[in-house]
């Protein structure tokens, strides 16, 4: 396994933990869409949230979090509208950021962290 494939996927299990210990409800871990994969889908309260998870090995070309770029998050806009209509899904939707740097260690989740256009 590639190291940035052994990071992301160490990174996940570590966001999926922490959601889990803060009463998340975890769905899906690495749910595809077409080529591309939502990292994790979880229920919060009565939310459902789609979360990307970014890591990196240290914050010296900036924080995890700052790598989502509008063309992901439109991915997961739109692989969100695909999972909303394929569970039937009523409720509110969100999208959170759960950004973890290695060097020094910190995980930052990012409730809200963008919304979809009108």
């Amino acid at each position: 396994m590639h190291p940035n494939q052994k990071l992301g996927q160490s990174s996940e299990t570590a966001a999926a933990r922490y959601l889990l210990s803060h009463n998340y409800q975890l769905l899906e871990q690495n749910w595809r869409f077409r080529r591309k994969e939502v990292d994790l889908i979880a229920i919060d309260k009565e939310c459902l949230v789609i979360i990307e998870v970014k890591a990196r090995s240290s914050n010296r070309f900036g924080e995890a979090w700052e790598f989502v770029n509008q063309q992901k998050q439109k991915f997961l806009i739109s692989a969100a509208n695909q999972y909303v209509q394929q569970i039937n899904w009523q409720g509110m939707t969100r999208f959170d950021i759960i950004g973890i740097c290695l060097n020094p260690y910190g995980l930052r989740h990012i409730e809200d962290a963008f919304y979809p256009s009108l």
